[in-house]
């Protein structure tokens, strides 16, 4: 079976003046799977090349790797001369300068880092590690650790205040904000939020409000940083990923990356947070970044292996760009390279020809179950990954293939089980060489598996989720 295509942070801590696009500018995305960095020239909205950081799987499960895990996370200096690249599998923090694509310095740090983000004054990087219950905090000189900032387990990303006195602290694990004091390194306060997963965070530019996403449940939270409490709680759909904001003609505004709606929607920053605009941009919008000037947000598209520019004008996406395998945090650096620098100092390639392939996976009748499975070409094996929304919780489903067309379905050939968290919800993989089989070629009868099944582990009866 050929599986068919569908249609086609991380935060730098003060911003610089507005200017016009330019190709002194760079584009950044962090490419979890490929585990690159690409680099793209937005005045042409053309690919330069990758920084390669590591090899896509499966080559890193060797116990002899050496390279980075999981690319993820993405952070820029202030004066745009060096970017920090978070490898959530390898523990670790790349420096990168962006005149010359050339590794200055790495830095390990604890379990499962998620995003850097530089104090106001260049001086030091903080380090969400989300699977500790601190922030590592590194001099960029020495590009040693230099402390440790206790926070709520799970730190999700750090938002500045523009004076620098203040970090902003979302949570992976806690339903808190957590407020620190950067001269003392101590937490001043602890803002409830609605929900205990919150991976990204962003300010305005004059530092009134601080955004921040609610991954698990879809909304969206706004800050007050004069009174340090909750001004307003948006409901903006399932997987609500990143959320930028930025000022332009048109008005103070944010946009929202919601992945399980393959959209981008824009809402006014005043009081109200009325909705203005959803732009369709592909498969799974993930991290999302404005131009120097305001004039575009570019946002990378996890399954869909590309970055979009979009038109905060028109809201329209004008190009599309393609990038590493899985990108996640995106981020866009104005004057990173000197006039007349050359466009692929220290860059490599490391794509692969064949796109990813996006599933949608339904229900047989109506009901809240959801989910899809991307699947990606690694050379002689596929990666295909699974998100699941609206199952039973606490549940084990499996997930095959099946030569049937009506129930009841054969489980011709299992791709993986996995089990659903206390909501319903669930993520897997399996590694193998699945559109092979899907299409026949390693069956001895030639058989052709047709459809993609989510069903609850050793049961008969209708399927949870199926493919169209």
């Amino acid at each position: 079976m050929k599986f068919p295509l569908l249609p086609g942070l991380l935060l730098i801590s003060s911003v610089a003046a507005a200017q016009v696009v330019s190709h002194r500018d760079r584009v950044y995305t962090a490419d979890q799977i490929s585990n690159t960095v690409s680099v793209i020239d937005p005045m042409d909205n053309k690919l330069l090349g990758q920084i390669i950081l590591g090899k896509p799987q499966p080559d890193l499960l060797s116990a002899l790797y050496k390279g980075q895990a999981l690319v993820h996370g993405l952070g820029a200096s202030s004066d745009h001369k060096l970017l920090a690249v978070v490898s959530v599998g390898s523990n670790n923090v790349t420096f990168i300068e962006t005149a010359t694509n050339a590794i200055r310095g790495s830095v390990y740090v604890g379990r499962a880092p998620h995003e850097a983000t530089f104090r106001p004054d260049g001086k030091e990087a903080w380090i969400t590690v989300r699977g500790e219950d601190y922030l590592s905090v590194i001099d960029v000189a020495t590009m040693r650790e230099t402390r440790r900032v206790p926070v709520p387990n799970g730190p999700g990303q750090i938002a500045f205040s523009p004076d620098g006195k203040r970090a902003f602290v979302c949570s992976s694990f806690s339903p808190e904000l957590a407020v620190v004091d950067v001269a003392t390194y101590k937490v001043i306060k602890k803002v409830p939020v609605v929900s205990p997963f919150s991976p990204n965070i962003f300010p305005t530019k004059d530092g009134q409000q601080i955004w921040f996403t609610h991954k698990d449940v879809g909304k969206v939270s706004v800050l007050d940083t004069k009174t340090l409490t909750i001004s307003g709680v948006l409901t903006t759909g399932p997987v609500t990923n990143h959320v930028a904001t930025v000022d332009v003609a048109a008005g103070k505004l944010a946009y929202v990356t919601v992945g399980g709606e393959d959209v981008v929607k824009v809402y006014s920053r005043a009081p109200g947070f009325q909705q203005l605009a959803t732009i369709p941009v592909g498969a799974n919008p993930h991290g999302i970044w404005p131009s120097g000037d305001g004039s575009r947000m570019y946002v990378g598209l996890e399954n869909g292996d590309s970055a979009v520019a979009v038109s905060t004008a028109s809201n329209r996406v004008l190009a599309k760009i393609k990038v590493g395998q899985a990108p996640m945090a995106l981020m866009y650096v104005p004057n990173a390279v000197p006039a007349g620098a050359a466009a692929a100092t220290g860059l490599g390639q490391q794509l692969v020809d064949q796109p990813a392939v996006v599933r949608t996976l339904k229900p047989p009748t109506a009901g809240p179950a959801t989910g899809t499975m991307t699947l990606r070409s690694e050379g002689l094996v596929d990666l295909a990954t699974f998100a699941l929304r609206g199952l039973t919780p606490n549940t084990d489903y499996d997930i095959f293939l099946t030569s049937g067309t009506k129930a009841p379905y054969a489980r011709d050939y299992a791709l993986t089980t996995v089990r659903t968290d206390a909501k319903g919800g669930a993520m897997g993989q399996a590694l193998g060489p699945v559109q092979r089989i899907a299409g026949g070629e390693l069956n001895p009868a030639g058989k052709k598996f047709s459809r993609v099944i989510v069903a609850p582990k050793a049961a008969d009866g209708e399927p949870a989720l199926l493919s169209e």
